[in-house]
């Protein structure tokens, strides 16, 4: 419409209204990619329209070029990475209609105003609406909040165990670091996070208000003291159902802190924008009620090139307090039991290592893997994870197979794992292929299942040997061309240090276990690394002479 026409036009429908006795709030038009002069042009008639007429205005983009003066528009090549309404400007990636990213919906903060064109343009009409009822004496002057009592800086005081695996330190950071001591200032170095960047957080208890991102290759976040338990992140508070999250990044390190409370994911990998050789080091996971890490899907067109690769998560605690209860999850597709630790697909050579995981079970005692590996993963490493007191330890694929995936896990070799009491299987293979499971110790006794080592459907190639089984043993639900040999089954729970706190460390020699193999390829050391001799006990531990 000529700017002409559209004066005119506006002032009548104004009139229109007025006469009619409705009240009219104009508000300007944002600013639009490729039109950026011409909707000045349009807005400053709307501001001159509004005077003349004496009605209220919203100066939506007045609001918009004040926050974001040069970089409103989602349609330039810097937000190339976001989709659709997701870009973290006002305006959406069409250059057009504004911005709605989840990071910041519902978010009213400074911050919250200049990331998302939504929420900007609602608080602005409410604002102004409730401006126009106080001047017509509809509503009365707005209450003066009470100034909140400061948040308590809170530790966990997490399971413990001398004998679990133990982090070494870091070193000293080096290079650009950012120090953190607040919410705001951890949302804020997230967001303007340079490559190679590392992100030092205080000690503190960080309530956090949203989900939050790293989007930079690089990075490092982590707790300055080197104390986990004393950096916490924490979703209780959080409008979102997920923590932190990776998205199109690669190389990136968070160590040395603690997330909790939250009802989804807690670190969610988008692997789906091509996420690489992400480390989760010395962290605890806390009270998360679906997955502690989530690896997503990866569309099939992209999976050669974008499929997550050489990630780790080492010397990391899983634990929840309690079971998962049906009421505390609306959207559990399992009645409870849609809860596990770490849940990745399409894992391209991963390491999960030296791990330890506490409690992780569903309502009903049926919930997922402590670490559960599928859709076509490939070349991972299980090696030196504890596993107490879980629904179901380590699997290596699941019964449901998409029609875009034919074996779950290649290549992949889990070796040197303690796992107690899980009722679902210790340790399950189901559609993998050429898949090893070498020196592990399973302990369940007495057993509902009898899924110790388990396997169901296709599993070509798989070598299962050198596991001491103390409970029923190896539960064979497949027809596969598999190697199933040098294991020792029957009931060892005197055998070992502490059955009760999952500490299967052997407390003597037994001929049913020492010295019974020659070392078996690829697993020339223990749980606690220490080398294998010529001849070497069956199961993760070996006695040290």
């Amino acid at each position: 419409v000529p700017l002409a026409e559209y004066r005119q036009k506006l002032r009548e429908v104004i009139q229109k209204c007025l006469d009619n006795g409705t009240l009219v709030i104009l508000t300007t038009i944002p600013p639009a990619h490729g039109l950026a002069d011409k909707s000045v042009e349009y807005a400053r008639a709307q501001r001159e329209i509004a005077k003349q007429m004496k009605v209220p205005l919203i100066d939506y983009q007045a609001a918009i070029l004040e926050r974001r003066p040069t970089d409103w528009d989602g349609a330039m090549e810097k937000f190339a990475a976001y989709d659709g309404y997701d870009v973290p400007t006002l305006i959406c990636r069409d250059g057009i209609h504004p911005s709605n990213p989840r990071n910041w919906a519902d978010d009213y903060s400074p911050e919250g105003l200049a990331h998302n064109g939504y929420v900007l343009r609602n608080y602005l009409t409410l604002a102004k609406y409730a401006e126009v009822l106080r001047k017509a004496g509809i509503a009365g002057e707005p209450a003066v909040p009470e100034k909140p009592e400061p948040q308590a800086k809170a530790l966990i005081e997490p399971p413990n165990a001398p004998w679990w695996p133990k982090a070494p330190a870091l070193g000293k950071p080096t290079g650009d670091v950012v120090e953190v001591s607040t919410v705001e200032d951890f949302e804020r170095a997230l967001e303007s996070a340079k490559p190679g960047q590392t992100i030092l957080l205080a000690d503190g208890h960080y309530m956090m208000r949203r989900y939050v991102e790293v989007r930079t290759d690089g990075v490092t976040i982590r707790g300055a003291s080197g104390r986990r338990e004393a950096v916490v992140i924490d979703g209780a508070d959080s409008r979102h159902r997920e923590l932190i999250g990776f998205r199109n990044c690669k190389d990136v390190m968070v160590a040395d802190l603690t997330i909790q409370n939250t009802l989804y994911n807690g670190f969610k990998i988008n692997s789906e924008t091509d996420v690489q050789r992400l480390t989760i080091r010395n962290c605890i996971i806390h009270n998360i009620w679906q997955r502690g890490v989530k690896g997503v899907k990866v569309p099939v067109d992209q999976r050669d090139r974008i499929a997550p690769r050489g990630c780790r998560v080492e010397y990391c605690l899983f634990y929840n307090d309690r079971a998962k209860r049906k009421d505390d999850d609306a959207h559990d597709i399992a009645g409870g039991n849609y809860i596990g630790g770490i849940d990745v697909m399409f894992a391209e050579g991963w390491t999960i290592s030296d791990n330890v995981f506490v409690g992780i079970q569903g309502s009903t005692r049926e919930g997922r893997g402590a670490i559960f590996v599928w859709h076509d993963s490939r070349d991972c490493i299980i090696e030196r994870n504890i596993i107490i007191d879980c629904d179901a330890g380590v699997c290596l694929g699941n019964p449901h197979r998409p029609d875009d995936v034919t074996v779950h896990c290649t290549e992949c070799i889990v070796r040197n794992n303690f796992v107690t009491a899980a009722p679902q299987g210790g340790i399950t293979m189901v559609y993998t292929k050429d898949c090893r499971v070498l020196h592990n110790t399973v302990h369940e006794k007495p057993s509902k299942w009898g899924r110790l080592i388990r396997m169901v459907f296709d599993n070509d190639g798989l070598v299962v040997r050198g596991n001491l089984l103390s409970g029923p043993g190896i539960r064979n639900e497949s027809d596969s061309a598999m190697v199933i040999a040098d294991n020792a089954i029957g009931d060892f729970s005197d055998l070992f240090v502490d059955v009760a706190a999952g500490n299967l460390h052997l407390r003597r020699a037994d001929e049913r276990v020492a010295g019974r193999l020659t070392p078996l390829a690829g697993v020339d050391e223990d749980i606690d690394r220490q080398p294998r001799g010529r001849t070497c006990d069956i199961g993760a531990d070996a006695l040290v002479e």
